[in-house]
């Protein structure tokens, strides 16, 4: 079995910039097709939160790479029953708490990170008792799951992203979305490229798409690619 393949089930690998709806998007889609669901970033934001939470200082990879094994992670794959855990303690909202968006960059430019919550997210893949299970994140298509058989590039202008995002923040302005919009895309692009779609790489740009008709255009490809 080559690096990246997973089990029997269908696998649907999505990347995308911030903002640009992956992980809503994927979850409805997944819904619709009764398959498993995997937010990626949630393990890195996870590992920065515990980091945070246990002292470690993230500026120094060697020190976070020490502690990975103590670093103990659940997330639901179910769509409807979506929950991240660490240590046994639900963090699915406080993961997604400024301070911890501050810091995910500097844990995942850590190599050895990467490499090591990549083979969490195969294991995931592989517990799956669903027919299929879309993941979602930065390098799903390319190195996580470069075999799935249906790949896409979820995208959308830049400008349609930062009204998404300021949308769903309540008391950001568009100013300060759009810096911390540019600053992620700017800091995880040293990383993995997630801009440009690789080779068998569907992109699906959603400017001019709505949120049902994006998730459509996600289910109608993984149809006509699995049928």
């Amino acid at each position: 079995m080559r690096s990246g393949s997973t089990a029997h089930r269908i696998v649907v690998a999505v990347d995308g910039p911030a903002g640009s709806g992956k992980s809503s998007v994927s979850k409805s889609a997944a819904r619709e097709l009764g398959y498993a669901y995997q937010d990626t970033g949630a393990a890195y934001r996870a590992l920065a939160w515990w980091c945070l939470d246990q002292g470690i200082d993230i500026q120094h990879p060697d020190s976070v790479i020490v502690a990975l094994d103590r670093f103990i992670y659940e997330i639901g794959t179910d769509p409807d029953q979506y929950f991240v855990r660490v240590g046994g303690d639900d963090v699915t909202d406080a993961i997604r708490e400024p301070r911890v968006s501050a810091a995910v960059s500097a844990i995942a430019r850590i190599p050895q990170v990467r490499a090591q919550l990549t083979s969490l997210f195969r294991a995931v893949i592989v517990a799956s008792d669903r027919p299929g299970i879309i993941v979602e994140g930065r390098d799903i298509t390319t190195v996580v799951c470069p075999d799935a058989p249906v790949r896409i590039l979820l995208t959308a202008d830049e400008e349609v992203r930062m009204a998404r995002r300021s949308a769903e923040l309540v008391g950001e302005s568009l100013q300060k979305t759009a810096e911390q919009l540019q600053k992620r895309d700017r800091q995880d692009s040293q990383v993995v490229d997630f801009m440009n779609a690789a080779d068998g790489v569907v992109t699906i740009d959603s400017t001019h798409l709505d949120f049902d008709q994006t998730v459509h255009a996600v289910t109608e490809l993984v149809a006509a690619r699995t049928t």
